[in-house]
């Protein structure tokens, strides 16, 4: 995760073969982040995931506020990766593939601002690949994608028990994505496009 990679490079014994300046970062809502976590740490080029809530007012807001309600936050996941193996215009269209980017109201079961999408963009240069992504993929899609784009704010780490869940408890989250009907969803919307992160469509 984010936290022990900066705390590896400030010692000096870096875990992966690329510099804190080589490094780029995305953050995107998708619904329910242990589900983008687990899609995004499968593309080639993400070096870490980390689980997370942001757009909202509350700081460090716990998961049992944000699920509540009023904090305004979504769940998020926060991505780094090498810009030389992938891009960011290639994360983009990962994530609408992965998403319902047609639904106001969540993601799948999960219902509520805290589960609605969104791109959030960390600069000027993001933004505008963002909103050029957005239009190409909502022409191949012939449905209007809500997904805003919004300026990134504070990025505030879920608890440490979310953080790469679907590895720690593997058949509670399978069971969790079969249930919920993601993959389901996203492959009915877009068919053969569809980016499928759990492992039986690998």
């Amino acid at each position: 995760m984010i936290r022990y990679l900066l705390v590896a490079l400030a010692i000096g014994t870096a875990p992966l073969a690329v510099t804190a300046q080589e490094t780029a970062t995305a953050v995107f809502a998708g619904g329910c982040f242990w589900c983008v976590e687990s899609d995004f740490d499968r593309i080639p080029g993400v070096l870490a995931t980390v689980s997370g809530f942001t757009g909202g007012l509350t700081e460090n807001p716990s998961y049992a506020e944000v699920s509540a309600g009023g904090t305004g936050h979504r769940e998020a996941v926060m991505i780094t990766y090498d810009p030389r193996q992938v891009s960011y215009d290639e994360l983009l269209t990962a994530f609408w593939h992965s998403v319902d980017p047609t639904d106001r109201g969540g993601q799948f079961c999960d219902r509520g601002v805290s589960y609605t999408t969104a791109v959030f963009v960390l600069d000027a240069e993001q933004r505008r690949a963002a909103e050029a992504s957005k239009q190409v993929t909502q022409t191949e899609l012939g449905q209007e994608i809500v997904t805003p784009i919004e300026d990134a704010g504070s990025f505030f780490p879920a608890e440490e028990y979310h953080q790469d869940y679907y590895q720690k408890s593997p058949f509670q989250y399978r069971f969790y994505r079969w249930s919920c009907g993601r993959d389901r969803r996203v492959e009915e919307l877009w068919g053969n496009t569809a980016r499928l992160g759990i492992p039986d469509h690998e």
